[in-house]
């Protein structure tokens, strides 16, 4: 009997118990990571207990790389961090390297580079839109958010010579100036997407569907967004108001009317209803300046060769993603000594575990999507 009572208890332990945590990779070859983001996720059943990002398929040392580039060159570099906000991110660089020789930037210059860097914002909430959709389940608003990047690349295509990166901001203004249609081409596009958006809203944002996969979902707390460093439309989400152009307004944002979006509920669905918000106030601000813009000069007179004076420098900006901030180090060169970045994505990434935990491993697509990664900005 006693033999027989032992017998029984080995077979109850080698039978494999249900309650046993499983772990997963998501990526980094997975359409829903948006680039090679690798996961690595602990579930109990359903329940996700833990989610580990694995960075470093896609390092290209980018800050290292910097620092062997003269002042007119890094800029460009950056270009290939968030590759949808690349105007935005040349321009906190000129901003530092025009901080540190005290360069004044013509008026026509500045109001071009605000109109660039709102485009570039339309057209990256823009696709960001579509892929969310398509990765909760919907493929048709993927299709038509491409219709209306299409319009913006074009435009960029025609003044800049490139649809993606760029290359367009120089220290002391823009390298050349605006392509004679490019008034008649942001009023046309204006006039077209101000009805487009309102479809965005009726086939995306009040589908019953649509919104029982995001609310609720990935709740983060005003307080735990700022612990985390989170910023831009994921943080204001979550009640913080950290939108650079209004709080630390640089070229000439401080003249505009123009609101900062804030939601409170923290959810996936309010970090949505901000992005899809921006995109009517960064028309508006198209809509201020396009039939304003003043003439003069495109671009301040620099030196071919620039030198920083000894000492630190910093910018920042407010891309579609959140803050990047530029660091640099100058000893008085024509190379900076050192260069730091401080990407959106890498603060907002470092969130998803937090937000994540306790939820349904159905539902972290719909986190990450409105987390809006860009993986080159994380793994520099």
């Amino acid at each position: 009997m006693y033999h027989q009572v032992e017998i029984v208890k080995e077979s109850v332990q080698t039978e494999p118990n249900v309650f046993d945590d499983m772990v997963i990779n998501v990526g980094p070859q997975h359409p829903a990571t948006h680039g090679v983001l690798h996961l690595v996720i602990t579930l109990n059943g359903e329940t996700i207990k833990k989610v580990e990002p694995h960075l470093g398929y896609i390092h290209r040392s980018i800050e290292k790389m910097c620092e062997s580039l003269s002042y007119r060159q890094f800029i460009y570099s950056t270009s290939r961090m968030d590759y949808l906000s690349s105007h935005i991110n040349n321009h906190g660089c000129c901003l530092c390297v025009e901080q540190g020789l005290q360069i004044e930037v013509p008026p026509r210059a500045q109001v071009i580079r605000v109109l660039m860097d709102e485009l570039t914002r339309i057209a990256s909430h823009v696709l960001w839109w579509g892929a969310m959709a398509m990765d909760v389940g919907a493929l048709t608003p993927f299709f038509l958010s491409f219709r209306e990047r299409e319009m913006i690349n074009d435009i960029m295509e025609e003044t800049c010579g490139t649809r993606l990166t760029m290359n367009y901001m120089v220290p002391g203004g823009v390298m050349t100036d605006l392509h004679p249609n490019f008034q008649r081409s942001v009023n046309e596009f204006i006039r077209h997407f101000k009805s487009k958006i309102d479809e965005y809203d009726e086939l995306v944002t009040g589908n019953i569907i649509f919104q029982n996969r995001t609310k609720g979902v990935g709740v983060l707390s005003k307080e735990d967004a700022i612990s985390f460093g989170v910023t831009g439309p994921a943080a204001r989400g979550s009640g913080v108001s950290c939108d650079i152009r209004k709080i630390y307004p640089y070229e000439i944002y401080q003249q505009l009317q123009f609101e900062e979006i804030i939601e409170t509920a923290g959810d996936s669905f309010a970090r949505y209803v901000v992005r899809l918000k921006e995109l009517r106030q960064s028309m508006h601000i198209i809509e201020q300046l396009i039939d304003n813009i003043p003439e003069g000069d495109f671009q301040a007179k620099t030196k071919a060769v620039l030198k920083l004076p000894k000492g630190e420098f910093y910018s920042r900006v407010e891309t579609a993603r959140g803050e990047l901030g530029v660091y640099i180090v100058s000893e008085g060169g024509t190379t900076p000594y050192r260069i730091k970045f401080r990407s959106p994505g890498f603060s907002n990434l470092s969130a998803l575990d937090h937000m994540a935990r306790g939820g349904k491993i159905g539902d972290l697509v719909a986190m990450m999507g409105t987390l809006d990664l860009v993986i080159p900005d994380i793994d520099r």
